[in-house]
């Protein structure tokens, strides 16, 4: 089933609300999902990553945790990094190593570090959902970045609801780029759904301090 062309007009709103009341931040648009005819606890789950072709989040920071070949790449590349000396300096407090968690929104390690960061660091990162993505030899760690930067991920939450949002752009974008990240966006959502575009019930799309903006549904 094909999907919907979206009102390019909810996304001029949201823009015109963000210049008349400018924040002293940068807001994020948000694409809420409200599904129906799916039923968490007896469907089968779904979940899926996809990269936008716009950048959605230029806050979202990385930390390279590296050996000294991928922090000198890392420093060229402008990304915050960690040696292994930095960690052990944590000597696995927990406070500390949640402090560390809480400063970064992901994190990268080196190939030859990651099976290395439990005994570093104890189950810290995995608790705070934030375990280091593998960062291979080969790697060019600042398009990594923009990747992970541009990667948004599609999974309720529990099974007891059948709603989710994510961020999927910023009041900095224009409107097309918006527009096509939505596009992408509610596309593959609907590919991840047994039925498609059928389970679909509303979309809506709002600014971190703007109205809700509904694109899709009655």
């Amino acid at each position: 089933m094909p999907g919907p062309c979206f009102n390019p007009e909810a996304i001029e709103a949201i823009l015109k609300h963000s210049t008349e009341k400018k924040r002293n931040f940068l807001e994020s648009v948000e694409l809420q999902i409200a599904l129906k005819n799916y039923d968490p606890q007896k469907d089968a789950r779904f979940s899926g990553n996809l990269l936008l072709p716009n950048i959605p989040r230029e806050k979202f920071t990385v930390c390279v945790i590296g050996n000294a070949k991928d922090i000198e790449k890392a420093t060229g590349a402008g990304v915050p990094s960690k040696s292994v000396e930095d960690l052990k300096k944590l000597n696995r407090d927990k406070k500390l190593v949640k402090k560390l968690a809480q400063s970064y929104s992901c994190f990268l390690a080196s190939s030859t570090l990651i099976r290395k960061i439990p005994r570093l660091l104890g189950p810290g990162l995995n608790k705070a959902g934030k375990f280091p993505s593998v960062l291979n030899p080969g790697d060019d760690v600042a398009q990594k970045v923009v990747n992970m930067k541009s990667t948004i991920k599609f999974q309720l939450k529990s099974k007891k609801t059948t709603c989710m949002g994510m961020a999927i752009g910023n009041v900095s974008m224009d409107a097309e780029e918006i527009l096509l990240n939505v596009t992408m966006c509610a596309n593959f959502l609907a590919s991840l759904l047994p039925k498609n575009w059928l389970q679909v019930k509303r979309l809506y799309l709002k600014s971190t301090m703007g109205p809700v903006q509904r694109i899709y549904g009655m």
